[in-house]
């Protein structure tokens, strides 16, 4: 791997991690370029500055995404490839998390070409029509219903662990979560 690819993969590893834990508000270009071990001066060189850093991380999640969902796959595993994606990586959720307390979606208001949902939402638009979903189904708000459901362990570990005496982390709360987040996708076809 060249320098600069690697620099850049510190970099985002770095963002991801403080926007996570502050926010884009609240996190600091020196604070990221410190954690990363690179001089700060490199997130302007290489992403324009700490808004493309942040698209960027954006990026990278949704190249993440395109290789756990396919639009040949059922709506059951769809849900295992989120659900497993955000609980071993659960900072892109909460980056999100913090995008949403602060009111701030800026970011996307922006970049137009963004990751914005309208997608999800037509994918599942056609899986009605395709059958797979119930003809009463709102599939805005199904979208907003499983984001939700997938991101709860990751918001509120401390509400999962108590509520299921299982440690959100853990491979038995992922498949027992699994299980019945996959029986209500079942329960909404025709």
């Amino acid at each position: 791997m060249r320098d600069a690819d690697r620099t850049k993969q510190l970099l985002l590893a770095a963002a991801l991690e403080e926007f996570a834990q502050k926010g884009y508000a609240g996190a600091r270009v020196l604070d990221i370029a410190s954690r990363a071990g690179v001089n700060k001066q490199l997130i302007t060189y290489y992403f324009g500055g700490k808004r493309g850093l942040a698209q960027a991380v954006e990026q990278a999640w949704e190249a993440q995404e395109a290789t756990f969902v396919r639009p040949d796959q059922s709506l059951e595993e769809m849900i295992a490839g989120y659900l497993h994606a955000t609980l071993t990586n659960p900072l892109i959720t909460r980056m999100l998390v913090w995008e949403g307390l602060n009111g701030d979606d800026s970011l996307r208001k922006e970049e137009r070409n963004s990751h914005d949902g309208s997608s999800d939402v037509t994918e599942l638009t056609r899986r009605q029509a395709a059958g797979e979903l119930s003809a009463e189904t709102d599939p805005r708000f199904l979208l907003l219903l499983f984001m939700g459901a997938i991101a709860a362990p990751v918001i509120l570990p401390q509400v999962a662990r108590r509520v299921t005496g299982l440690d959100p982390s853990s491979q038995e709360f992922e498949a027992c979560y699994l299980n019945e987040l996959q029986l209500v996708a079942r329960h909404l076809r025709r």
